[in-house]
C-alpha cells in the first residue's frame, strides 16, 4: 500500500507541476469491489490546459517511479481525460465536465482528502 500512497503522491506533484487546481483525493480502500484504491481528481481551464496536466502526470510519474500508465482515454477533446495507473485513477476536468459527473460523490463512504492549490 505505500506504493500506492507514493503514486498518489507523484500524481498530485505532476498535476500541481502544471498548476492543476481543485485536486481531490478519493480514498476507495474501504469500498467492496472499487475498481481501484484511489482517485485523483482534478480540473484544468481549456482543454489545452487539461492536455498538459495529463502529459505532466505520465512524465512525472515515469520520471519518479519509472510507472507508466496501463491506459489513458479522452485525449481526443480533452474535457475529461482519465489516466489508469492501476491502483490509481487519475481524472483531468474541464471544470463543466467536472460538475456534470461528480466523481466526487459517487460513493457516500469514499473518504475525500482536497489539496490546497499552491498557486
Amino acid at each position: 500500500m505505500n506504493e500506492t500512497k507514493e503514486l498518489v503522491k507523484k500524481i498530485i506533484e505532476g498535476i500541481q507541476e502544471k498548476k492543476g487546481n481543485k485536486i481531490t483525493v478519493v480514498d476507495l480502500t474501504k469500498i467492496q469491489d472499487a475498481i481501484c484504491h484511489y482517485f485523483v481528481v482534478c480540473q484544468g481551464g481549456s482543454s489545452t490546459h487539461v492536455g498538459a496536466i495529463a502529459d505532466s502526470v505520465v512524465d512525472y510519474v515515469k520520471k519518479n517511479l519509472g510507472d507508466k500508465p496501463l491506459a489513458q482515454d479522452g485525449r481526443t477533446n480533452m474535457e475529461w481525460v482519465a489516466i489508469d495507473h492501476g491502483s490509481v485513477m487519475t481524472h483531468v476536468f474541464m471544470p463543466e465536465s467536472r460538475e456534470y459527473y461528480r466523481l466526487e460523490q459517487l460513493w457516500n463512504d469514499a473518504r475525500l482528502t482536497h489539496i490546497e492549490d499552491i498557486y
